[in-house]
């Protein structure tokens, strides 16, 4: 038996939807520009160029319901609704038209951006960790299993206080599904219980303290959090 100097925290884990049992994270990976309409509101052609991909901690992730405190360190924080890809098998080199057998379910997510600290990042040629990897940063709804059916279209949302500010169709990204878990499967192994995060469509936008958020993706959960204020200390 494994001896620890001090007891290990509880593992990250995510709801599924229809049951009692709880999907366990291993790592979460997020595509970054992958609706040609988000690349255009960043001033940037859309272009088949290879995907940009980065990384968030697994303890990162927040149930549907769960209020999210505003983030230190910035002035500009915003949310992206995207469709989140929960994985039941691994591997390296995956072909694209095997991928969709690696998936365990599907679910909307949201990718939470500290959006003055990438814009620094980028400008300084820097990683992303500290605008995209913080605490509480990726708040994902309860996994509807695959068995119900894989997610290729479908309407994609985000509302802020009941007003609608992104909405598009999953079947508009650039990169689809199995062409993400192939691409990422040349980079990592992939391991069963881990999420991709595919990508936002245009209107991302700040949140304050307060804000109510709704976002979802036909056919799956409808993902609901709040924004709280900065936590103390």
């Amino acid at each position: 038996m494994t001896a620890f100097v001090f007891p290990p925290p509880t593992p990250a884990s995510v709801a599924v939807a229809g049951s009692d049992q709880r999907f366990p994270v291993h790592r979460i990976y997020c595509i970054g520009l992958n609706y040609a309409d988000h690349v255009r509101e960043f001033g940037r052609d859309p272009d088949r160029s290879p995907p940009v991909f980065f990384m968030k901690p697994a303890d990162a992730v927040v149930d549907s319901g769960v209020a999210v405190p505003y983030p230190p360190a910035t002035d500009n924080f915003h949310y992206e609704i995207e469709l989140v890809v929960a994985l039941a098998r691994g591997g390296r080199n995956i072909a694209a038209q095997d991928a969709l057998g690696l998936v365990f379910g599907y679910a909307a997510g949201n990718d939470l951006t500290r959006r003055d600290l990438q814009k620094v990042a980028k400008e300084r040629g820097e990683p992303w960790d500290t605008s995209k990897g913080f605490d509480f940063s990726a708040p994902v709804a309860a996994i509807r299993p695959a068995s119900a059916g894989h997610v290729s279209r479908g309407r994609i949302w985000l509302s802020v206080n009941g007003t609608v500010r992104q909405e598009s169709d999953v079947s508009r990204m650039i990169w689809d599904v199995p062409q993400i878990i192939a691409a990422l499967s040349r980079l990592y192994e992939l391991r069963t219980g881990d999420l991709i995060f595919t990508g936002t469509p245009s209107g991302i936008g700040a949140l304050k303290p307060g804000d109510v958020l709704e976002g979802g993706i036909e056919g799956l959960e409808v993902l609901r959090n709040t924004i709280a204020p900065p936590a103390p200390g």
